[in-house]
């Protein structure tokens, strides 16, 4: 059994050394840098895919080193890698996993489709830090071999899908959807706070009947908590690894087994629910799984553009608005306007929210791009796919923090809308006619007086009118709605 533990793990993540080295691969010799632990294969992409700022995802590493850990383990048990080599593999792994070596994966999103020189990015670093350990020279590819041992029983083609998901599944597990339960329960919480505030309903911006705003906020925590189920059942699609398909989906050059097993091993590291996929064909050729998380993220994305407009559109004001919510002041609004606050959290939610729904755009398009045995987008869709998990896990945690917790009620303007609202006469309608009620709320209108007032000057008495006309009647059961009855 491997020691995870290995005895050279204390050995400080520094290769002690400035200048150049030489390292190389099958292109020839090259330069790179002596304080780093990448190699010949990472350099080489440095110089060709020079493009833009986007850096392949550090999740991405942190996975793949699960992913390196996994394999060492297996082709070990397996008798294909000798066990010093193996645990040597296992710690410099671990060191991926923990953070350690995140300054050693500089290479940009815009590389080869396939994600080989991430996975040779990944590989050579581990080699180079596994020879560290174990007293070897930087850049010799002994005892370790970045191919030959770190990449054994592996391809790029099976390992990188298999770093995807791994990739995808923590950020979802361990941000995403913590996030989006925490914020969706600080709604529910108003709801229930806010249960019998009577308040005036709108449906095409304009007036309509009653209800309450402990109704109105548990309509959108239910919109988030479906949104949030769809999105998790999603990632059922991920669970299934390419891992032991290697180049094209048939297993060449991994031992028989090797996929079941990894997947084991991963499942047992992650705490991941982790299968082999049942058929390595789709697995590699296809980014079918990404793109339904993808679109069960712009699912979240819709719902929670919802709720941030409903409330700034409820907040606007102070005075020339509806004026109903009171949100947080957590900065000045205007550098010309004194005193201005302004609706910030859910603006920036907002663009959250597009941003989302751009990206699985890119994410859906990235999909139908597989061509034969692979797919070769899958740089741009797992960059995409984390940053989108990434921004709505932040965009809920702040706007439930900053906003949702602190927002208050205005209660007396709250209840003047009631007052006003021409669309209580929906509650005349069954006992005076619809043709009746339409009169009544139209003299109302144009005459600029009360309902009440209107009603009692076409025929309506006054005690049928208080009787009829009472918005707490009106908005059904709101306990019962949220569950408190």
């Amino acid at each position: 059994m491997v020691n995870e533990e290995y005895r050279l793990r204390s050995l400080p993540v520094d290769t002690g050394a400035t200048g150049t080295r030489t390292e190389t691969d099958s292109m020839g010799p090259i330069k790179v840098p002596a304080e780093h632990y990448w190699g010949a294969q990472t350099q080489r992409s440095l110089h060709h895919f020079a493009i833009g700022e986007d850096r392949m995802p550090t999740a991405v590493y942190r996975a793949f080193g699960r992913v390196k850990q996994a394999a060492a383990l297996v082709n070990a048990a397996e008798g294909l890698l000798d066990l010093q080599l193996a645990e040597a593999i296992v710690v410099a792994s671990g060191e991926v996993v923990a953070g350690d070596l995140d300054a050693e994966f500089p290479l940009s999103v815009w590389q080869t489709g396939s994600g080989t020189q991430t996975n040779m990015n990944v590989n050579e670093v581990i080699a180079n830090r596994a020879n560290q350990l174990l007293g070897g020279e930087l850049g010799t590819k002994t005892p370790v071999h970045p191919n030959d041992h770190v990449n054994l029983s592996q391809s790029s083609n099976d390992s990188f899908p298999t770093a995807m998901h791994v990739a995808t599944l923590l950020a979802l597990r361990d941000h995403t959807l913590p996030q989006l339960d925490a914020l969706t329960e600080a709604i529910r919480f108003k709801a229930e706070q806010w249960v019998d505030v009577v308040k005036i309903g709108r449906t095409h911006l304009q007036d309509a009947t009653p209800l309450t705003v402990g109704q109105e906020w548990s309509g959108w925590a239910a919109q988030l908590r479906d949104a949030r189920v769809r999105l998790e059942d999603s990632l059922t699609s991920i669970c299934g690894l390419a891992a032991g398909g290697t180049a094209v989906g048939t297993g060449i050059n991994a031992p028989e087994g090797f996929g079941e097993a990894i997947a084991a091993k991963l499942a047992e590291l992650t705490g991941l629910p982790l299968v082999t996929a049942p058929n390595k064909f789709a697995a590699q050729a296809s980014l079918d799984g990404m793109v339904a998380v993808s679109a069960g993220l712009r699912g979240v994305a819709v719902a929670l553009m919802k709720v941030a407009n409903d409330m700034r559109w409820l907040a606007s004001g102070p005075r020339a608005g509806f004026a109903e919510l009171r949100l947080p002041a957590n900065e000045p609004g205007s550098s010309i306007m004194p005193g201005k606050v302004n609706p910030t959290q859910q603006e920036a939610t907002l663009m959250v929210c597009l941003q989302v729904i751009g990206e699985d755009s890119i994410v859906a398009a990235a999909g139908a791009q597989g061509h034969f045995e692979l797919n070769t987008m899958r740089p741009v869709v797992i960059a995409n796919v984390l940053h989108s998990a990434r921004i709505l896990g932040d965009a809920a945690e702040k706007l439930k923090e900053f906003s949702v917790e602190g927002t208050e009620l205005d209660r007396e303007k709250i209840a003047e809308h009631v007052d006003r609202s021409l669309m209580l006469v929906t509650a005349l309608s069954p006992h005076i006619g619809y043709d009746k009620a339409t009169e009544i709320a139209h003299k109302a209108d144009e005459e600029r007086t009360t309902l009440r007032e209107a009603a009692l000057a076409l025929g309506v008495s006054a005690a049928d009118f208080d009787r009829i006309v009472d918005p707490a009647t009106m908005v059904g059961d709101p306990r019962r709605d949220l569950g408190l009855a």
